[in-house]
């Protein structure tokens, strides 16, 4: 690979997770949104085909969609939503729910997606792009097109294992790529590194790798009334404990 192609990977972060449920989507947006907050020009990617949400969590209405872009009615540039009218500090493409299509889409075609985003993302500072839940085929394609993932995980002992199982496929596919694990809904930042520990100990032992530790977010009750209230958190709350968690991750990034 060249430096070219190395540089562009470098600016695209994968944020994914074994299982849903651990908030993997509103840490991509909170990320995102506290990188712009520190001067970033910043990019949201919502590629989860099945269960894109972004747009949801955020009550916004895009106009387009990735959808539009797979069927090539429009480009990737012009799916980008920006309204800065709206308190949103940071772009945004949205993902398409439901879309079996999507889901099903054919290799070539997943390559070629990841190959956009990554040239894409050469004109922002951070780009986000939040994978859907699993191990599927796309999941784990589009995750290539990043050397920099993060995976979330959660204490709960399914979160761990198949937070593994996507880390494990992963480093089969790009053995080379920078795993970084955060813990999210920590009741405290103990059992954040206990859960970390966990993962680094299984991968240590059967990948012979050591994902490093980005960060621990604490169990928040503010988070769950800012998603209620379809706003970020670091707008509504910008003091909370949880969105401090995620401004020192960004600041570690």
């Amino acid at each position: 690979m060249n430096n070219s192609v190395n540089n562009l990977q470098q600016k695209l972060i994968t944020v994914a997770s074994g299982k849903g449920g651990v908030g993997k989507t509103w840490f991509a947006a909170t990320l995102c949104h506290a990188l712009a907050l520190r001067g970033k020009k910043a990019l949201l990617f919502d590629c989860d085909f099945g269960l894109a949400n972004v747009d949801i969590q955020l009550g916004l209405i895009p106009e387009y969609d990735l959808g539009q872009v797979i069927s090539n009615e429009i480009t990737l540039e012009q799916a980008i939503y920006h309204q800065p009218q709206s308190g949103l500090n940071f772009d945004i493409i949205s993902g398409q729910s439901g879309s079996g299509a999507l889901a099903s889409l054919k290799m070539e075609r997943l390559i070629d997606l990841g190959g956009r985003i990554c040239n894409l993302s050469e004109k922002y500072d951070y780009s986000i792009m939040d994978l859907g839940a699993g191990v599927e085929n796309s999941v784990m394609t589009l995750a290539r097109a990043s050397d920099k993932v993060i995976v979330v995980i959660t204490a709960d002992p399914t979160s761990l294992t198949d937070a593994y199982a996507f880390i494990k496929l992963h480093n089969m596919r790009n053995n080379d790529a920078k795993i970084q694990i955060v813990v999210n809904m920590a009741e405290d930042q103990n059992e954040g590194r206990r859960a970390y520990k966990k993962i680094k100990k299984v991968c240590q032992n059967f990948l012979n790798i050591s994902p490093t530790l980005l960060g621990i977010i604490n169990r928040d009750r503010h988070v769950a009334d800012a998603i209620r209230a379809q706003t970020l958190l670091l707008s509504r709350y910008p003091q909370s404990v949880a969105g401090e968690n995620v401004i020192e991750i960004a600041k570690k990034l």
